[in-house]
């Protein structure tokens, strides 16, 4: 899989996510390594998410992992804390944000079940 079909994909699925309810502004980059190696980010601001395929500069958390990794979060058979504590993913920047992600995740998961 090429880094463009994964992205594709990718933003695909979280754009289902119903982020109405995080009014906050998060940013989170991926840097995905391996197979579909390159870098997006997800922006959530004023309850809207933006996906893009470029580095985000300021953004709160920056996350390392695998396509492999990111796509067993998505589909919610890997949770983010346990792969973080497993090292499949690793996070850095702001700790508290960072956790945030799981918010995405369970509205993306939410969304999904409910088709």
């Amino acid at each position: 899989m090429t880094y463009s079909e994964f992205f594709a994909e990718i933003k695909g699925k979280f754009l289902e996510a119903d982020v109405s309810n995080i009014k906050d502004h998060l940013t989170f980059q991926f840097n995905i390594i391996g197979e579909a190696q390159g870098i997006f980010y997800i922006e959530l601001k004023n309850g809207k998410i933006r996906i893009e395929p470029y580095v985000y500069n300021d953004r709160d958390a920056m996350f390392t992992c695998t396509a492999e990794t990111l796509r067993e979060i998505e589909m919610g058979k890997l949770d983010p804390v346990d792969a973080a504590n497993d090292d499949k993913i690793k996070g850095e920047g702001n700790i508290e944000k960072a956790k945030r992600f799981g918010e995405l995740v369970e509205s993306h998961l939410k969304a999904v079940q409910g088709k």
